[in-house]
C-alpha cells in the first residue's frame, strides 16, 4: 500500500510532464507559429535552468529539518500548486500577439513550470531512496513508479484521441488550441489531487517509522561545495555510465518525441486521432513489457537487460526509417498500419527505460549511503537531473534550429519534400546515433546485485550490534 500512494503521485505529474515534453515543440511551431530557432531557444534556457536548479533543490531538500513535512514533502506540495496553475498558462498563449511576445511568454512560462517541477521531482525520486534503501524494496518501489508514469505517459494520447480535431493537425487551429487547453486542465486537476494523496499518505508513513533525524547537522549551502560535489559524482565510473547513458537515451527521445508530431503529421500525413492511436501503442509496448525487464533484470542483472532494451529501440526505429524511403509508394492508410507495430515494439524495448536506469543510479547512492554514512540522495538525483537535462536542451535547441535550416513552414499543409526528407533524417538518424552512444555508456556500469546486498546486509548487522551494546 505504501509503494502504491507513493507511485501514484507520479501519475499526473507524468501526464503533465509528458504532455509539455511531447507537445511543446509541435504546438509553439506548428499551431502558434512561432519560428522553431526561438522555441528551441527558450526551451533550451529553460532546461538548463532546470538542470541548474535540481542539485540546488536537492541539497535544500537534503538539509531541510522540517519537523511536520520531513525533508521532501514540504517542497512536493508547494511544487504541485505551482506547477498547476503554470501548466495553464502556458498552453493558453493568445494565439493573436506578435511572434516576439510569444517568444516572451514561452520562454517565461517554461522557466517558471521548470522551477515548479524542480520542487516537485528532485525531492519525489530522492523519497523513493529515503524511504526504500533495500535493493530488492528500491526494485519493487520504481517498478511501482514506472507503471503510473508510463500510465502517465499514455494519457495525454488517450487525451488527443478525444479533444483534438479529426484531421490533420498541421494546421494553425483555434480548436487544436483548445484541446491543448482541455488536456491541460486535466493534468493540473490529477497532479493536484494525486500529490496531495502521495504527500499526506507517505507523512504518515514517516512519521510511524521515524526515517529522518532532526539532530543532523545541517550543512549550509555552498555552490562552490555543491559544484565540487558534481564533479566527483563525475568521477566515479558508476555515477558516470547511468549519467551519461541515459543523458544519450534522452537525447534520442528528444529526436523523436520533438520532432516526431512533425514526422506523423507532414510527411506520413496522419490525423490527429491516427497519431495518438500509434503513440498509444508505443507507450502500451512500454506497460506491457514491465514484466518482462523485471524478469530479466533478476536473471541476467539490470546492465544486460537495459542494453537489451536498448537494442530492441534501435532496431525498431531502423525498420520505420525503412518504411520513411517508401512512403511515396503507399496511402497513409497503409503507412498507418505499418508505423503501428513498429512503435508498440519500440514501447517494449523503452519499457526498461522508465526504471533500470533510476534503479542502477539508486544502487550506487545507496552505496555511497553506506560508505560515507551521509544521505545526499538529494544532492545527488539533482546530479543525475541536471545532466540529462542540460543534454535535452543542447538537443532541442539543435532541432528548433535545424527545423529552420530545412525550411520547415508551419503555414503550409503541405510541406516541400525536401522539408520531408530533412524530418525524416533529423528523427531517425538523431535516434539511432544517440541510442548507440546509450549503449556504450551503459556497458561501463559494474555495480552487481550481490554487491548491494552484501554491503546492505553488512550494515544491518552493525546497525542491529549497535543496538544491542546500548
Amino acid at each position: 500500500m505504501n509503494k502504491f500512494t507513493y507511485a501514484i503521485g507520479g501519475f499526473g505529474y507524468s501526464s503533465m510532464s509528458q504532455t509539455l515534453n511531447s507537445f511543446i515543440m509541435f504546438f509553439a511551431t506548428a499551431v502558434m507559429g512561432i519560428s522553431g530557432s526561438l522555441v528551441g531557444i527558450a526551451i533550451a534556457i529553460s532546461s538548463i535552468w532546470d538542470g541548474v536548479s535540481d542539485p540546488l533543490i536537492g541539497h535544500l531538500s537534503d538539509n531541510c529539518r522540517n519537523k511536520f513535512f520531513g525533508k521532501r514533502l514540504g517542497f512536493m506540495l508547494f511544487g504541485i500548486f505551482f506547477i498547476s496553475m503554470i501548466n495553464l498558462l502556458i498552453w493558453s498563449m493568445p494565439m493573436t500577439l506578435p511572434q516576439w511576445i510569444k517568444f516572451v511568454w514561452l520562454l517565461v512560462g517554461m522557466l517558471a513550470i521548470e522551477s515548479a517541477n524542480t520542487c516537485f521531482g528532485t525531492p519525489y525520486s530522492a523519497l523513493a531512496i529515503d524511504i526504500a534503501p533495500d535493493y530488492n524494496d528500491q526494485a519493487k518501489l520504481q517498478g511501482f513508479k514506472t507503471f503510473f508514469n508510463i500510465l502517465g505517459m499514455i494519457l495525454p494520447n488517450i487525451l488527443m484521441y478525444f479533444f483534438m480535431p479529426s484531421i490533420s493537425i498541421g494546421i494553425q487551429s483555434v480548436h487544436t488550441q483548445q484541446g491543448y487547453v482541455k488536456i491541460a486542465l486535466i493534468n493540473s486537476l490529477l497532479l493536484t489531487g494525486l500529490g496531495i494523496i502521495t504527500i499526506f499518505c507517505t507523512l504518515k508513513q514517516i512519521k510511524r517509522r521515524k526515517i529522518y533525524r532532526f539532530d543532523e547537522k545541517r550543512e549550509k549551502f555552498q555552490f562552490k561545495k555543491l559544484l565540487y560535489g558534481y564533479f566527483n559524482v563525475i568521477k566515479n565510473k558508476d555515477f558516470r555510465s547511468v549519467i551519461l547513458g541515459y543523458s544519450c537515451a534522452t537525447i534520442a527521445s528528444s529526436f523523436l518525441t520533438g520532432v516526431g508530431l512533425h514526422l506523423f503529421t507532414y510527411c506520413y500525413h496522419f490525423s490527429s486521432s491516427q497519431i495518438s492511436i500509434v503513440l498509444i501503442a508505443m507507450f502500451g509496448g512500454a506497460v506491457a513489457s514491465q514484466p518482462l525487464w523485471v524478469f530479466l533484470s533478476k536473471r541476467i542483472d539490470k546492465k544486460k537487460t537495459l542494453i537489451i532494451s536498448l537494442s530492441t529501440i534501435i532496431l525498431g526505429v531502423f525498420i520505420i526509417g525503412i518504411t520513411f524511403l517508401f512512403k511515396e509508394f503507399m496511402s497513409s492508410g497503409i503507412m498507418f498500419y505499418i508505423a503501428l507495430p513498429c512503435m508498440l515494439f519500440c514501447g517494449i524495448g523503452a519499457g526498461a527505460m522508465y526504471c533500470l536506469p533510476f534503479s542502477m543510479y539508486a544502487d550506487v547512492v545507496t552505496l555511497q549511503i553506506v560508505k560515507t554514512g551521509e544521505n545526499n540522495a538529494g544532492a545527488h538525483t539533482g546530479y543525475f537531473t541536471f545532466t540529462y537535462n542540460l543534454a535535452n536542451s543542447v538537443a532541442l535547441l539543435i532541432i528548433g534550429f535545424l527545423l529552420d535550416l530545412i525550411k520547415f513552414d508551419s503555414s503550409q499543409p503541405v510541406q516541400a519534400l525536401s522539408v520531408q526528407n530533412g524530418l525524416g533524417l533529423i528523427v531517425f538518424f538523431g535516434c539511432i546515433i544517440f541510442m548507440s552512444l546509450a549503449i556504450v555508456a551503459f556497458s561501463y556500469y559494474s555495480v552487481k546485485r550481490s554487491q548491494v546486498l552484501k554491503i546492505q546486509i553488512k550494515s544491518l548487522k552493525n546497525k542491529s550490534v549497535s543496538g544491542i551494546s546500548h
